[in-house]
């Protein structure tokens, strides 16, 4: 049925080698591709668990902490590091601003904090009042 193979000899060693190579070929790539996916799983299981908690550290010196986030948000800075609920209870009471996308203030149920309120938004840091930089009315008519 799909006897279409040419019947001299030389062409039919040629065709044998040829698909002998090609066979070759594709073990090796057959190969290469379950390695590189047992690879991957073996990454996939050996990956450590996300933290529960973060805290995103500032630029400087000292990297001061400015944000709390949950271990797997998405919205996270490179600079953190990972925090025990504790320390994430701590300081979200003592005033640093929860992550308005993953809610840790929620999440965590810090008592003193306003419900759904981020402790940074109900006030402005002393010396950040709005009439302390701003020039006065009469200042500026002059």
């Amino acid at each position: 049925m799909f006897d279409y193979l040419p019947e001299d000899l030389p062409c039919l060693e040629t065709l044998r080698v040829w698909h002998t190579l090609w066979l070759t070929r594709i073990h090796a790539k057959i190969a290469a591709v379950q390695k590189r996916q047992a690879e991957v799983e073996q990454g996939r299981r050996r990956r450590p668990e996300p933290p529960d908690w973060t805290v995103e550290l500032g630029i400087g010196a000292g990297r001061p902490p400015i944000q709390v986030h949950a271990g797997d948000c998405y919205m996270a800075g490179k600079r953190r590091r990972p925090i025990g609920r504790d320390e994430a209870r701590r300081l979200l009471a003592d005033g640093l601003r929860p992550c308005t996308h993953c809610r840790p203030d929620a999440q965590l149920d810090v008592p003193g904090l306003p419900r759904g309120i981020a402790p940074a938004l109900c006030s402005l840091p002393q010396g950040h009042q709005h009439h302390e930089h701003s020039p006065s009315p009469a200042a500026r008519r002059s």
